[in-house]
């Protein structure tokens, strides 16, 4: 007899696993289909924990090679990348362990396999039917692959094998200026890779705030990595002195080569939903492959749902965890919600780059009557104290009603100081409210409020 479910989930990423937790908190019987024997899906196996542990080390090694000696400490230093690539593997082990006893401690089946809808209801895993009330998909996405760029993994390289390289290239070409590409190619140039980034827009991080990306490219460029805009790839060739792309310029023209040791294919991602069964249970999706689902995450075939990086939106983490919950309370008879417009969005280089909400060329284009506070870190104590004093923070405000409408931050720490400006946008409130709470001096924090202050046109440290 088929074991049977409340709720069955394929996929046992940040979306799977956080969804599965919230619906046995809530009494549900829980199954989640992981084909890795580990769990945590890409994100904690081979994507945001690996790649954040290797860009921890990585700065480290930057700042003992570059920075102790204004700091009065000498040290001769020298890079252990085996030690540096086992350390990374050690966090990576520690947090897939920890959701295996998440599993444990909520009751939820982890069924190892291929997970397949045979019907609403349905789910086949390796073979083996079992029954499901209600189904998520929660797969996650894939790297996009790049016609005429073929990956093996070794010599081109998606982020899945640049974080398994054996040596550090003397050379890396990065194809796609987001974020992934950026922290990659930050990792090894940190580490002594030449690092050129070849991105199809005219602009780097498509996305985010210009302003932010213009400073971004130039802090790059500063460290050592080279850019070539406004280009496109459109063929890549081995040899024995590496991997030789084809560039042509995105607006037509000459084509003109590059050669490096490794290729890092970095243009994007799109939902990996192999062999689930989707076109014979005939789930909607749209041109790009993305399942559709409506305001309850619900597709086209009932019973059967989607989160995460499979559905619209922001391919995050997080994201796909908020929705994982949600979806979990509305089958529970709850009132499960998704802000969609405070999601934060990071890059975790150094200095790390931070955006919530609208950027100003979005309200523009909107025709939004807003103000703008801004505030740099020159300007800022601890950022003076501790000579991390690249980029700085702007708020953006509705001009009648003061509410904030997005705010952007490059700087030392970035990533933290967002989460203030996200928790008061959640309550809808103003840039005069952030601009009136306390800020602990000295902090990287107070630059947030003096660029809430700025708002008004009266920031008060500069």
């Amino acid at each position: 007899m088929a074991e049977s479910y409340d709720l069955v989930i394929i996929g046992a990423g940040p979306g799977g696993y956080v969804g599965a937790i919230r619906a046995a908190q809530l009494g549900m019987k829980v199954g989640v289909v992981e084909k890795r024997p580990k769990l945590g899906g890409t994100c904690l196996n081979v994507g945001c924990i690996p790649s954040k542990a290797l860009l921890h080390s990585s700065e480290k090694y930057r700042e003992a090679l570059h920075g102790f000696a204004k700091h009065g400490i000498k040290a001769k230093v020298e890079l252990d990348l085996p030690t540096m690539m086992k350390r990374k593997d050690g966090v990576v082990d520690q947090l897939t362990k920890g959701v295996g006893f998440l599993f444990r401690k909520n009751k939820i089946d982890h069924l190892q396999g291929h997970g397949t809808i045979r019907a609403p209801g349905l789910v086949e895993v390796d073979g083996k039917p079992v029954k499901a009330k209600n189904i998520v998909i929660a797969t996650g996405s894939e790297s996009t692959p790049l016609p005429g760029v073929a990956i093996d993994e070794k010599r081109i390289v998606t982020s899945t094998g640049a974080l398994e390289l054996a040596a550090v290239p003397k050379s890396m070409a990065v194809i796609g200026a987001g974020y992934i590409g950026l922290e990659m190619g930050s990792v090894w140039s940190r580490l002594g890779a030449k690092v050129t980034v070849v991105e199809f827009l005219d602009r780097i991080t498509p996305g985010i705030d210009g302003e932010v990306a213009r400073q971004f490219q130039r802090v790059l460029e500063k460290q050592g990595l080279a850019f070539k805009l406004g280009s496109k790839v459109t063929a890549a060739k081995m040899s024995k002195e590496g991997v030789t792309l084809t560039i042509e310029s995105a607006k037509g023209g000459a084509a003109e080569s590059v050669t490096a040791e490794i290729v890092l294919v970095a243009i994007g991602r799109r939902p990996y939903v192999e062999g689930l069964g989707l076109e014979a249970l005939g789930v909607a999706r749209d041109k790009r492959g993305i399942i559709e689902v409506d305001a309850h995450f619900q597709t086209n075939v009932p019973g059967v749902y989607a989160i995460g990086d499979a559905i619209r939106g922001p391919m995050l983490a997080h994201k796909a965890e908020e929705e994982g919950a949600a979806l979990a309370e509305m089958l529970a008879g709850q009132a499960g919600h998704v802000n969609y417009e405070t999601v934060p969005g990071i890059v975790y280089t150094w200095p790390e780059v931070a955006g919530v909400g609208k950027t100003e060329d979005e309200l523009k284009d909107a025709g939004v009557a807003y103000k703008a506070g801004k505030f740099p870190f020159t300007a800022n104590s601890r950022a003076i104290c501790n000579d991390e004093r690249d980029g700085f923070v702007k708020i953006l405000a509705d001009a009648k009603t003061d509410r904030i409408l997005g705010a952007h931050i490059i700087g030392a720490e970035a990533g933290d100081m967002i989460h203030a400006v996200v928790n008061v946008m959640e309550f809808g409130g103003a840039a005069e409210d952030l601009a009136r709470s306390f800020h602990a001096h000295p902090t990287y924090n107070e630059a947030v409020r003096e660029a809430a202050l700025a708002v008004a046109g009266r920031a008060r440290q500069i």
